[in-house]
C-alpha cells in the first residue's frame, strides 16, 4: 500500500467525494477515512475543513453516505474529512464480542492496557496523523479546523477538543455521550482500554474535561442538539451535566433539544445544516 490511496471518487454537488485508505503509523495498520472536497477546493482555493466523528458501529462512510452534509458544506466552501472508528484487523481476541466495544468502538482514545494499547490509538491518529496527511493533501490552513460527531463521535468531538487546546476553532455534537465515566458505554470502554483505575478515565470525560477549564476554551460557543426521543438520552449520553459544567466555568452553550426526534441519521439530516453553518461561521 502507497502513503496514501484512492479508493473510490464520486461527484457530489459540484464537488468531489473521495474515500482513502493508507498505512497508519499510530495503529500499526492499514486505516481508511473520507473527504468531501467541495467545488471551491476544486478551483484551488484553501478551504477550512471539519473532521466528523462517527459513532459506534459507523465507518468512514456511514456520515458520507446517510447526513447530507455534502449540500451543505459546497454551499459554505468546507472540506469534510471522517476517519473510520476504530482500528480494523488487529486480531484481538473478542474485539468483535460487543457492539459496543472493539471494532467499531474505539472511543477516541489511547489505549493504555494490553493487548488493546498496541493498535487502539484513535486519538494520536486523528491528531498527529491524520490530521497532518490531510493538512498537506488539500493545503488545510491549520488555524482552520472545526470538530463534530454524534455519539461515541461527539463524545470523540468534545473530548479531543478540550484534550488539544487550539487545534481546533470549533467544536458542535449531535446526541454527544457527554459524561463516559458516568455511562454504561464508557465505564464498559473505559475499564477494557483505560483499565481500572477510574481517576484516569477523567482525561476521556467531556464534562469533566470542561468542568477543569479555567475559562471558556470556546468562546464563539459550542452547538449540541439532542433528540428528547433518544433511546440512549436517559442511561447514555447525559447532556444536562456537560451543559452543568459549561455554566460553571461561563463557556456558551446551545444546548438544543428536540421533542419527536431519535438516535440515528433521520436525527443527524434534519440538523447537520445548521452544524455546518456553525462551523462555517468560525472557520471562514
Amino acid at each position: 500500500m502507497t502513503a496514501h490511496e484512492i479508493v473510490s471518487e464520486h461527484g457530489c454537488f459540484g464537488g468531489r467525494q473521495r474515500f482513502y485508505k493508507h498505512m497508519s503509523e499510530a495503529i500499526g495498520l492499514p486505516m481508511r477515512f473520507s473527504v468531501y472536497l467541495p467545488p471551491q477546493a476544486e478551483e484551488g482555493k484553501q478551504c477550512p475543513a471539519v473532521f466528523f466523528l462517527a459513532g459506534l458501529t459507523c465507518t468512514e462512510e456511514t456520515f458520507m453516505i446517510k447526513a447530507g452534509a455534502q449540500r451543505c458544506a459546497a454551499r459554505e466552501g468546507l472540506i469534510l474529512i471522517a476517519p473510520d472508528t476504530s482500528p480494523r484487523g488487529a486480531n484481538i481476541p473478542g474485539e468483535t464480542d460487543d457492539w459496543d466495544f472493539g471494532v467499531g468502538a474505539g472511543f477516541y482514545l489511547d489505549a493504555t492496557q494490553a493487548p488493546w494499547s498496541a493498535h487502539y490509538r484513535m486519538e494520536s491518529y486523528i491528531t498527529g496523523e491524520l490530521l497532518p496527511l490531510v493538512a498537506g493533501l488539500f493545503n488545510l490552513d491549520l488555524g482552520r479546523v472545526g470538530l463534530m460527531g454524534h455519539s461515541m463521535g461527539g463524545h470523540g468531538a468534545l473530548v479531543l477538543a478540550l484534550r488539544h487546546p487550539g487545534m481546533f476553532r470549533s467544536v458542535s455534537a449531535l446526541a454527544p455521550i457527554a459524561a463516559a465515566t458516568q455511562c454504561p458505554w464508557g465505564r464498559k470502554a473505559f475499564r477494557e482500554y483505560l483499565g481500572e483505575d477510574e481517576t484516569a478515565w477523567r482525561g476521556y470525560d467531556a464534562s469533566e474535561l470542561m468542568r477543569a477549564q479555567k475559562a471558556a476554551p470556546f468562546a464563539d460557543g459550542i452547538l449540541i442538539d439532542q433528540g428528547l426521543n433518544d433511546q440512549f438520552l436517559a442511561r447514555q449520553l447525559h447532556p444536562h451535566l456537560f451543559e452543568a459544567a459549561c455554566e460553571a466555568v461561563g463557556q456558551p452553550l446551545s444546548l438544543r433539544r428536540h421533542a419527536g426526534y431519535d438516535h440515528g441519521y433521520y436525527f443527524i439530516s434534519t440538523f447537520i445544516d445548521d452544524h455546518v453553518r456553525h462551523h462555517a461561521a468560525r472557520l471562514t
